[in-house]
């Protein structure tokens, strides 16, 4: 590897400046070294126009910067946890999480409302995620629901212009753009669990790039990894895809995870919901909770998870 060291991140401006928070501790972490954020477009970021769901779901935020790190253009890649898929192309590892930040949801509306439930039935709600629409519907029924695209300041601006009455986004992205004065109020994620992985960031690599994976060892964050293993874990138990409403939060601290999930009809007509705890030391553990909880959903929902 050269002395230059470059990753990959989408052009979003997010993705850069979660990327730059990456490359900026990896720097301190290695004296000497020199990191360079290489932007790459996806594909998920050029469709603006429709559900991600009509076009491939997550892997699309994810197909272009695996193939640069294939290719040989870039040495590690930086994603939000929550777009990363299951299951990785061959060759490539999640190599490092750093230390997650905070998973809830956060409520940007217009008018006094300072809850979900204080808004009115009726109210217009902009959102692209499959999970978010099935769990306000399964909540407040009377919700309307439409799709809404874009980064997050062009979500901000739809609600500010009065195009929707709310939207929901993820209080990370919010905290590290520092937009979080717009944040009415965050959600419980026990009571309203988030996209598996939120709030944490991914690094990956090539699974055969020994220097790479030296480089960001340091940055690894124990407790978020225990996290999101067990979260990918039930949404691997449940073929979790864009086209599935699934949410789950593990919060690891004292040597044991505690855990809770839940899937939904895009409705939001029916939920089925599992809450656990249990020792926690290692990934296998980790990954062994969440699993289990996943296929109690799975066994419980059958097919009517999957609309069939």
């Amino acid at each position: 590897m050269a002395s230059t060291v470059h990753i990959g991140a989408r052009g979003s401006p997010l993705s850069l400046v979660q990327t730059g928070l990456v490359r900026d501790a990896l720097a301190a972490a290695n004296p000497g070294r020199t990191f360079e954020i290489t932007p790459i477009v996806t594909t998920g970021d050029r469709i603006q126009d429709r559900a991600l769901t009509e076009a491939g779901g997550k892997g699309l935020f994810t197909k272009e910067l695996d193939e640069a790190m294939l290719a040989g253009r870039i040495a590690l890649a930086v994603h939000s946890m929550k777009d990363l898929p299951t299951q990785l192309p061959d060759g490539i590892v999640l190599a490092a999480t750093p230390r997650r930040e905070d998973p809830r949801d956060a409520l940007i509306c217009l008018g006094e409302a300072g809850s979900l439930a204080a808004l009115p039935d009726g109210a217009h709600i902009g959102t692209a995620s499959l999970r978010r629409q099935a769990q306000l519907l399964s909540r407040r029924p009377g919700f309307r629901i439409s799709m809404l695209r874009g980064n997050v300041e062009t979500r901000l601006r739809k609600v500010a212009d009065g195009v929707f009455d709310a939207t929901l986004l993820a209080y990370a992205g919010l905290r590290r753009l520092g937009l979080e004065r717009h944040a009415r109020c965050l959600i419980d994620p026990w009571e309203t669990p988030s996209a598996c992985g939120q709030g944490a960031l991914a690094i990956t690599a090539r699974a055969d790039d020994a220097l790479a994976l030296v480089l960001v060892a340091p940055i690894e964050d124990l407790p978020t990894r225990l996290e999101v293993t067990a979260e990918r874990a039930f949404l691997s138990a449940l073929d979790g895809s864009c086209r599935t409403p699934i949410g789950a939060l593990g919060r690891w601290s004292d040597g044991a995870m505690r855990f809770v999930g839940e899937a939904l009809t895009p409705d939001g007509a029916q939920v089925w919901r599992r809450e656990g705890e249990a020792a926690c030391a290692s990934q296998e553990a980790a990954a062994a909770l969440g699993m289990a909880l996943g296929r109690h959903v799975r066994r419980e929902a059958g097919d009517a998870l999957y609309g069939s």
